[in-house]
C-alpha cells in the first residue's frame, strides 16, 4: 500500500513537472512576438541593449524591407549636468544611430526624435506625435530584443489606436540575442528578462496604460 501510494506520488510529481517545463516555454514563446511584413514605411529601434538591436536593424534595411529609422532620444539622466561640468560623452542614442550609419544606413534615413524617454511608453508616445504630423507612414517595424517585443506591441497599439492612428505594428525580435525563449530557465539573465518583462506588462496594464490614454 505504501509502495503504491510513493509510485503514485512520484507520477504526480512528474506530471506536474512537465506541466510547468511546458507553461515556461509558453512564457517564453509568448514573449517573443515576431511579425515582418514585406514591406514597411519605417522601423523604430527600441532602445536598450542597442547592439543586438542595431544589427537587426541593419539587416531589414539591407533585406530592402524600409529604408527608413526612426530612434527616439532615450534621458540620459545627469548627461547635462555633465556637460555643464565640461564633461563630453556621447548618448546611447546617438551611439545607436553612428553603428546604423557604419553598417550601411544612410544618415539621412534615419530621423531622430526628441523625447527624453525614459520607457518604451514614452517613446511610443513621440513616435505618435511624429505620425500624427506624417499621415504616409502607416507600416511600422518595431525592433527590440526577443523578451521585450510582446510588451512593446501592446505599448504601440496602445497608444496609436487611442490616437486614431490606423498604423499596422510589426515586430522584429533580434536574432542576436542569447535569449532562448524555449530554456529561458536554465540561465540567470534569461530568468531575469523574463519575470522584469512579465512584470512590466502588469505595470503597465494597471499603471501606465492610464498614462498612455490620458497623454493622447
Amino acid at each position: 500500500m505504501v509502495l503504491r501510494l510513493r509510485i503514485i506520488l512520484f507520477g504526480v510529481l512528474i506530471v506536474l513537472v512537465f506541466m510547468f517545463i511546458g507553461s515556461c516555454r509558453k512564457t517564453g514563446l509568448w514573449l517573443v512576438r515576431e511579425d515582418v511584413p514585406m514591406h514597411a514605411d519605417a522601423m523604430i529601434l527600441l532602445m536598450g541593449p542597442f547592439p543586438e538591436r542595431v544589427l537587426q536593424v541593419a539587416d531589414l534595411y539591407h533585406e530592402g524591407i524600409t529604408d527608413n529609422l526612426i530612434i527616439v532620444y532615450e534621458s540620459m539622466g545627469a548627461y547635462q549636468a555633465l556637460e555643464e561640468r565640461g564633461a563630453t560623452i556621447i548618448r546611447t542614442t546617438e551611439q545607436a544611430r553612428d553603428a546604423a550609419v557604419a553598417l550601411g544606413m544612410p544618415d539621412s534615413c534615419i530621423t531622430m526624435l526628441p523625447g527624453d524617454a525614459r520607457s518604451t511608453l514614452d517613446e511610443a508616445l513621440a513616435v505618435c506625435d511624429y505620425l500624427a504630423m506624417q499621415p504616409g507612414l502607416d507600416t511600422l517595424i518595431l525592433v527590440s530584443s526577443p523578451a521585450h517585443m510582446r510588451r512593446a506591441y501592446m505599448i504601440f497599439k496602445t497608444v496609436l489606436k487611442k490616437a486614431n492612428l490606423n498604423t499596422y505594428v510589426g515586430c522584429s525580435p533580434s536574432k542576436y540575442s542569447s535569449f532562448n525563449p524555449d530554456r529561458w530557465w536554465r540561465r540567470k539573465e534569461d530568468i531575469q528578462s523574463v519575470l522584469s518583462e512579465l512584470i512590466k506588462i502588469l505595470n503597465f496594464k494597471i499603471i501606465e496604460q492610464g498614462k498612455a490614454l490620458v497623454s493622447n
